[in-house]
């Protein structure tokens, strides 16, 4: 006699554990390809940068595909990236863009700051704030995000754009530095580099390879920021005004061929990550749970992985993650990742859109 419990288990089995994935989370923005970055206009409607050039106003469930945008340059991980109002943006109406670039000298492309407003589905008043030069045809580390402190100074972050041996350690060269701007684009009068003979006025903190997680923690106002490593050795940072933060000279990376650059994981007088990854995760995206739709989860730290595939829920104790618990597994590439004004977090997945992630029951 034949028994089919086993097959039928089995059916119900895989039933729940798909039922249990969905459950995590609710699509509110489906059908998006690679939702690089995205914010909360005041009317909780979302704009959305779409990498290859699309900006998408997601508003009473219909997509509205803004107009005059910025020309890309759409090559390799470069497009369109990161998006961020103005903190006074029911004032002022401007809203930030980070883009990749082929204006200017040179041949290729480098990352862009930019702001402007919108009039109905329309870019206006756009203004250029910061070019990185010079261009390159290179199609990796472009960066890019944005945040804005409690002064309303603009943070940005480009990457090394491939030339590590030149870029990140010299600070009269853009490329693998974090940024920081007025609101106006003009350079802030105590910036740290600002009397250094040569440099770019425009430098916050250097020593970065690839850095696409950036967000001020609403618990303590500091910038914390990941980056991507090369073979292991993703990173978090705090970052402070003036620091080397070590890349290439210091790492816990190495080459993908699983060859060495360097034998050193710590320098004196270069910042030490407060946290890495080995191996790569290849972290995207980055926010803090600061609101009380979660429980205890307030004050976590939020990581979206492209490589695994999942959001990482960081426990904090103090500035060190504590313990990692993975979140969404196998959603997708995670790309993207914001508190929403109503409290609930979203997340921006590749080749699906934007999910909401549904407080554990």
């Amino acid at each position: 006699m034949k028994h089919y419990f086993p097959s039928i288990f089995l059916v119900v089995l895989m039933s729940f554990s798909a039922f249990s994935q969905k459950s995590e989370y609710e699509l509110i923005v489906p059908n998006l390809n690679n939702p690089w970055g995205f914010t909360f206009l005041p009317d909780n409607s979302i704009l959305i940068t779409e990498k290859e050039g699309k900006l998408i106003h997601f508003k009473n469930g219909k997509k509205i595909e803004i107009s005059e945008v910025p020309e890309i340059y759409l090559r390799g991980q470069g497009g369109f990236l990161d998006i961020e109002l103005h903190p006074n943006y029911k004032k002022n109406g401007w809203i930030y863009m980070t883009y990749s670039s082929s204006k200017g000298k040179g041949r290729g492309g480098n990352t862009t700051l930019m702001r402007a407003r919108l009039k109905g589905s329309q870019l206006i008043n756009q203004e250029v704030l910061y070019k990185a030069i010079p261009n390159t045809s290179k199609s990796y580390h472009f960066g890019s995000r944005i945040a804005f402190d409690t002064e309303n100074h603009v943070y940005f972050s480009v990457g090394d754009r491939g030339n590590r041996d030149e870029n990140p350690q010299d600070i009269t060269k853009d490329g693998g530095k974090i940024y920081r701007l007025n609101d106006d684009g003009s350079i802030p009068k105590d910036n740290p580099f600002v009397k250094s003979k040569n440099a770019k006025k425009a430098i916050y903190s250097y020593g970065h390879r690839n850095p696409q997680g950036m967000e001020i923690n609403p618990f303590t106002n500091e910038i914390w920021s990941h980056e991507h490593g090369p073979k292991g050795g993703d990173e978090i940072n705090i970052i402070k005004k003036g620091k080397n933060y070590g890349w290439p000279k210091a790492s816990f990376g190495v080459n993908y061929s699983g060859t060495k650059f360097t034998d050193k994981t710590s320098i004196p007088g270069m910042e030490n990550p407060i946290h890495y990854w080995t191996p790569s995760i290849a972290p995207s995206g980055m926010a803090f749970i600061n609101s009380d739709k979660y429980g205890k989860w307030k004050g976590n730290l939020l990581v979206g992985s492209l490589k695994f595939q999942y959001l990482s829920r960081c426990i904090l104790k103090g500035n060190k993650v504590f313990k990692e618990v993975k979140l969404l597994k196998n959603i997708g590439r995670v790309r993207s990742v914001e508190q929403g004004l109503d409290g609930f977090i979203y997340v921006g997945v590749e080749h699906l859109g934007i999910v909401k992630l549904l407080p554990k029951k």
